[in-house]
């Protein structure tokens, strides 16, 4: 499978989930993507363990044509995330030119909190269920989730599963 020449944001901010970054992160490089950690500010965020992240874009300099997908970790963060116009802009204006929208566990929150989430069938950490489903999405519980351009995921035990389904969503 190959992402190559895709151009990929994975949303950083603090108490990310470790896993829920680096694998995609990495990940994507390997299969050709260009990736880059954007935050509400460009600066380093430390994830729940106190592992640094630095992002070198700021979601508000972040231009939607310039991305083909946006990835969301989970952990903490995406209560955190969700609460910045400029994160959720640039998640909507994505999903709306049919780019690719990447969400595991808690990171459902963001979506959410973007409005893309109503007729979609998703999935997400069992504690967010509610959510999702009061968001107008059908909550089905497997390890990754493909509804068009949106793929989701539960925990970090899914991961392999949700990044070959992001990476064939991004070929398509």
């Amino acid at each position: 499978m190959s992402a190559q020449g895709k151009r990929v944001a994975i949303l950083a901010e603090d108490m990310y989930e470790d896993p829920e970054l680096w694998y995609p992160y990495y990940r994507l490089q390997e299969a050709g993507a260009e990736v880059t950690l954007v935050g509400p500010e460009a600066k380093t965020y430390e994830s729940k363990h106190g592992y640094p992240a630095e992002a070198t874009l700021a979601a508000g300099d972040a231009k939607v044509d310039d991305f083909d997908a946006v990835i969301v970790p989970g952990g903490f963060a995406p209560d955190r995330l969700r609460r910045y116009p400029e994160i959720l802009n640039l998640v909507r204006g994505v999903h709306e030119k049919g780019g690719v929208i990447g969400a595991i566990c808690h990171a459902a929150w963001v979506p959410i909190s973007a409005g893309i989430m109503k007729g979609k069938r998703a999935t997400c950490v069992a504690a967010i269920k509610d959510d999702l489903v009061n968001a107008g999405a059908t909550y089905v519980d497997e390890a990754a989730v493909v509804d068009g351009n949106l793929v989701t995921s539960r925990t970090p035990a899914d991961l392999p599963q949700w990044l070959p389904a992001l990476i064939e969503a991004m070929g398509k």
